[in-house]
C-alpha cells in the first residue's frame, strides 16, 4: 500500500471507521432463488473457514476478520445442511464474536402482518438462546422504511438496536441526513436505538475491499468503466476515505467514529472476503495514527456508540414508510392472493387454539411461503430491459408461486380446522346446516353467502326457511337468479351460529302449478329485469341517478361518476370538499418514451423518474361514467353496476352493493388492463371525510396511525402500505368511516402531479392527505414486472361505525375486511 502523506481534504482529528462485513440478501435478483440459497449456505461455510483459520493462527493476518449474517434466513438454510461439526464450529464462532447473527430474518416489504413479523423476528433469538447466546442487534439493507409496528416486533423479541442500510434509488433516507442515530419509540412506548446508515456497499466505494472498488453513491473524477482505477486502488481509497471523513467534519458530524458496510465482491449476494482484513491491517500500519479501521459486528459498533452520551439523542415516534414497498402493485393479482392467504392463516390460528387440530409445522410452512413472497426482491434485475428473457420469466413465476403456496397451505389448514368443527364433506343426504363464525377481533354485522352446490339449487326454488338454531327464529334472506343465498348476522368476536335451510313442503311434493301471475314482473321470455314497479317496496330505493338506504344516499352523473355520498344519519356529505376525483373513479397514468420503444429507452425513462414514480411529461386520464345499470334489489341489498371508460383499460366497472339494514356499501372493481411496456400507474379515488375535525388513520402491522402526523421526520409522504385499510375518526362524536381494502395494500396520499417531493415536516400547516388506492404500477426499471396487462377484481367496503375510538376502529377494519367464515356441517 502506497503512502500518501498529504490529502487536499484531510480530516482534522483522529477517526475510527467500523467496517461491518456482510452479504446483501436479494433472493432472485441476481440468480435463481434456489441458487441464491446455495450461495448463502456456502458463504457461511467460507466465513467459518476464515474465522477458524484465524482462530487457530493458520492465517493470523485474518485475526481481525468479522462476518455479520445479514439475515437469519441464510443461517437457517446453512443449519439445514451443516454437519454436526459445522454446526458446533458455527456456534463457537458466534460465541467468540467472529460471526454475528442479525435479529432480522429477511429484508421485507410492508406486506407482513404483525403475526408474521413476530414469527420472523423470533427465529434468530430462539436459535441463539439454544446455545446460551443473546442477540441484541438487527440490520436491514436495501429497504428504506418499516411500519411502526416493526419496532414493537423487534423489541418484543429482545432486540435493542436496528442498523438501517438505506438505499436511495427511488427512495430517500429520513431525518435529513444519513449516518446518524436516534431513538425510535414504539407505539407501546418502548425505545429502539436506530442507526440511520449509509448504503450497504459504501465500504466498497471507499476501497476497503481489494478488487471490488465501486462507484454508486460517490460521485468523483474516477471512471469505473475503465481498468485503470483498480491499478490505482490504494490511491483512490486514500483520497475517498480522507474526503469522506473531512466532509463529515464539515457537516458537524458529532462522533470520532463512523460505521461502514462492505461486501466481499462488487455485487449483491456476495461471498465473504478475507482480503478485507489484510487490506485493513496494511492501512492501519501506515495510517492508523490518524484513521483507524476496524472490522466489527453490529453489537460491537452499538457498544461503541453507547459509550457516548446518548441522553440528547432525538426521540422519534411514528411510522417510517418504506419507499420500496410499491413493488407489491407490480404483481397485484398475486399480492391479492397473498393477502387472502395471510388473512386465512389468522383465521386458522383463532380456530385452532393450542394447536389442537392443525400442527404448528403446518402453520409455519404457510408462514414461510408468505415470508418468501413478501421479501423485498420483486424479480430478476433485467425484468424491464428484457422481459422475454427465460431467467426473467422463470424468476417471476417462482416469486409468484410463493403466494400460491401460501394460499394452498393456509386453506388446507383451514379445511382441517373446520373439519374438526363437525364439518361435512361431500356425501349423499348431507343436511343443509351451516356454521358461521366471526374469527376477527371486533363485533361485525355482515352479510353471509350460504354455499349450495350446483345440483342443490333446486332446493331454494321451492318455499323454504333459513333457521338460526340458537334462537329457532327464521332469518331474512335474499335470493336472486344466478346469485348465492344471502342472509345477515351480527356476531361478537369468536361467536358462531348454526343455520339450516328448512323446506316448507315435502321434497316429494310437486311444486304448485301456476297458470299466470298478473302481478309478477317477468316477461314472456322468462327474464326478470324490472326492479322498480310501483307495487314493489324495497328498503333500498333506486332512482335514475341515485341509490338510497336509511343510512346512505349516493348520487351519480354520466361523465362525472359519483357526485355525492350522503350520510343520512349525520346529514352530511362524506366526500372531502377538496377532492379532485369521485369515489372509486379510476385514474390512469402513462409516461411515454422519447423515441422508439427500445429496451434501453424503456429503462431510461424509468430511471429518470426519481421519487416521482412518473415522468414530467406524464399523461393522466380520469375515468368517465358511461352507464349505470341495476343488477339486483331485494330485502337485504341492492346491486348497481357503474361502467367507466378510461385510457389504458378496455373494461372498468364498479359493482356497488348497498346494504339495506346497515350503514355499509361493498364495492367490487372489475377491470381489464391493456398490456403496455411503458411505465404506468392505476389509482382509484377514495375521497372520503368525516368533516374538517376528523383524523385519517391507516391500519398497519401492529399499529394504527395518522399519516402525515404520526411519522418520523423526513419520511415518505406520498404513499404507505396498509394492512386492512383506512378510516376517518371524528373525536367529537366518536364516529368512524371505514374503507376496508381487501386486496390492494398501497394507499397514495400525496399529490399525483410530477414535481419536487415533500417529506414529512415539509407539508404546509393544515394540509391533509387525499387518499387513493394505488392498484397497479410498473415504473421501476430493474425488477418490476414489465407489463400489468390482464383481468383483475379488487374489493372494498365503506362502512360507518358509531361509538368507537381509534383502536376500536382499527379492529373494526379487520372485521370488515376479514368477513365471516362459513362452512357446511353435519
Amino acid at each position: 500500500m502506497s503512502t500518501i502523506t498529504k490529502q487536499p481534504h484531510a480530516p482534522s482529528r483522529p477517526w475510527t471507521i467500523y467496517v461491518i462485513h456482510h452479504s446483501h440478501t436479494d433472493i432472485g435478483y441476481t440468480e435463481r432463488q434456489e441458487r441464491i440459497e446455495q450461495y448463502h449456505v456456502d458463504f457461511i461455510r467460507q466465513a467459518l473457514k476464515i474465522c477458524n483459520t484465524a482462530h487457530t493462527q493458520e492465517h493470523p493476518e485474518w485475526k481481525s476478520f468479522r462476518w455479520t449474517c445479514e439475515t437469519f434466513w441464510a443461517v437457517e438454510q446453512f443449519l439445514k445442511e451443516a454437519s454436526p461439526d459445522e454446526q458446533e464450529a458455527f456456534q463457537q464462532a458466534v460465541t467468540r464474536g467472529q460471526i454475528e447473527l442479525s435479529g432480522t430474518y429477511l429484508n421485507m416489504t410492508e406486506l407482513p402482518d404483525f403475526d408474521l413479523l413476530l414469527r420472523n423476528h423470533s427465529k434468530a433469538q430462539q436459535y441463539a438462546s439454544s446455545f446460551g447466546h443473546r442477540i441484541d442487534s438487527a440490520m436491514t439493507a436495501d429497504i428504506n422504511g418499516y411500519s411502526w409496528g416493526y419496532a414493537s416486533s423487534l423489541l418484543q423479541n429482545d432486540i435493542e438496536h436496528l442498523f438501517s442500510c438505506i438505499h436511495t434509488h427511488h427512495g430517500m433516507y429520513p431525518l435529513g441526513r444519513k449516518q446518524t442515530p436516534f431513538w425510535w419509540e414504539a407505539p407501546d412506548g418502548g425505545r429502539l436505538l436506530v442507526w440511520n446508515g449509509e448504503h450497504y456497499m459504501f465500504g466498497n466505494e471507499l476501497g476497503f475491499c481489494p478488487g471490488a472498488l465501486g462507484k454508486y453513491i460517490i460521485k468523483d473524477e474516477f471512471q469505473h468503466n475503465l481498468v485503470e482505477p483498480e491499478h490505482r486502488h490504494n490511491e483512490i481509497a486514500a483520497l475517498r476515505i480522507n474526503r469522506y471523513l473531512w466532509n463529515l467534519e464539515q457537516e458537524t458530524y458529532p462522533y470520532s467514529f463512523v460505521p461502514v458496510m462492505i461486501s466481499g465482491l462488487g455485487t449483491d449476494n456476495a461471498s465473504p472476503n478475507g482480503e478485507i482484513a489484510e487490506w485493513i491491517a496494511e492501512w492501519n500500519e501506515q495510517h492508523g495514527d490518524r484513521i483507524t479501521i476496524k472490522m466489527a459486528t453490529l453489537s460491537e459498533f452499538f457498544s461503541a456508540l453507547k459509550q457516548e452520551d446518548l441522553s440528547s439523542l432525538p426521540v422519534h415516534q411514528g411510522d417510517w414508510p418504506d419507499w420500496w414497498t410499491d413493488g407489491v402493485a407490480s404483481t397485484a393479482m398475486h399480492t391479492q392472493v397473498y393477502r387472502d392467504a395471510q388473512r386465512t392463516l389468522r383465521k386458522v390460528k383463532r380456530l385452532n387454539p393450542g394447536d389442537e387440530v392443525v400442527a404448528p409445522e403446518d402453520l409455519d410452512k404457510a408462514a414461510q411461503a408468505l415470508t418468501m413472497y413478501a421479501e423485498h426482491t420483486w424479480g430478476f434485475h433485467s425484468s424491464v430491459y428484457e422481459p422475454w428473457h427465460p431467467q426473467v420469466q422463470m424468476l417471476e413465476v417462482r416469486k409468484q408461486a410463493y403466494a400460491a403456496e401460501a394460499s394452498t397451505r393456509a386453506y388446507r389448514a383451514l379445511d382441517k380446522a373446520l373439519a374438526a368443527r363437525n364439518g361435512a364433506l361431500l356425501a349423499p343426504g348431507r343436511p343443509l346446516r351451516y356454521e358461521v363464525i366471526n374469527t376477527e377481533p371486533a363485533q361485525a354485522s355482515l352479510q353471509v353467502a350460504i354455499p349450495l352446490d350446483g345440483w342443490e339449487t333446486t332446493i331454494v326454488q321451492k318455499p323454504f326457511e333459513l333457521i338460526d338454531e340458537s334462537t329457532g327464529a327464521s332469518l331474512p334472506y335474499q335470493l336472486s337468479p344466478g346469485r348465492p343465498l344471502i342472509t345477515e348476522l351480527t356476531l361478537e368476536p369468536d361467536e358462531s351460529r348454526i343455520l339450516h335451510i328448512r323446506p316448507l313442503q315435502r321434497a316429494d311434493e310437486p311444486s304448485p302449478i301456476v297458470t299466470a301471475r298478473n302481478n309478477e314482473p317477468i316477461a314472456c321470455e322468462g327474464i326478470s329485469d324490472i326492479w322498480a314497479l310501483p307495487e314493489a317496496s324495497y328498503p333500498v330505493v333506486i332512482g335514475d341517478t341515485s341509490i338510497e338506504s336509511d343510512f346512505f344516499r349516493i348520487e351519480w352523473a354520466l361523465n362525472k361518476g359519483i357526485t355525492s355520498w350522503t350520510d343520512k344519519t349525520r346529514s352530511c356529505d362524506l366526500m372531502d370538499a377538496g377532492h379532485k376525483h369521485a369515489p372509486f373513479t379510476p385514474v390512469y397514468e402513462v409516461t411515454s418514451v422519447q423515441g422508439e420503444h427500445t429496451p434501453p429507452e424503456m429503462c431510461a425513462v424509468r430511471s429518470r423518474m426519481g421519487r416521482n414514480r412518473k415522468g414530467s411529461h406524464v399523461e393522466r386520464d380520469t375515468g368517465r361514467l358511461v352507464r349505470a345499470k341495476v343488477l339486483d334489489n331485494g330485502s337485504l341489498y341492492a346491486l348497481l353496476e357503474l361502467t367507466f371508460e378510461v385510457k389504458g383499460l378496455s373494461y372498468y366497472a364498479i359493482h356497488l352493493k348497498m346494504f339495506a339494514n346497515q350503514p355499509r356499501v361493498e364495492v367490487s372493481i372489475r377491470l381489464h388492463k391493456d398490456s403496455v411496456w411503458l411505465p404506468e400507474n392505476l389509482y382509484v379515488a377514495l375521497p372520503f371525510s368525516m368533516g374538517p375535525q376528523a383524523e385519517l388513520y391507516v391500519e398497519k402491522a401492529g399499529c394504527f396511525l395518522r399519516p402525515w402526523k404520526d411519522q418520523i421526520p423526513g419520511s415518505c409522504l406520498d404513499y404507505t402500505c396498509a394492512q386492512e385499510g383506512v378510516f376517518w375518526h371524528s373525536p367529537s362524536d366518536r364516529e368512524a368511516l371505514l374503507v376496508s381494502m381487501t386486496d390492494t395494500p398501497l394507499v397514495q396520499l400525496g399529490p399525483m402531479e410530477h414535481g419536487p417531493r415533500k417529506l414529512h415536516g415539509m407539508q404546509a400547516e393544515g394540509s391533509r392527505p387525499l387518499p387513493y388506492a394505488w392498484l397497479l404500477t410498473n415504473y421501476w426499471e430493474t425488477n418490476f414486472k414489465a407489463t400489468l396487462g390482464g383481468f383483475y377484481e379488487f374489493h372494498y367496503a365503506v362502512e360507518r361505525r358509531s361509538q368507537v375510538d381509534p383502536a376500536e376502529g382499527a379492529n373494526a377494519l379487520h372485521a370488515s375486511t376479514g368477513q365471516f367464515t362459513v362452512h357446511r356441517i353435519k
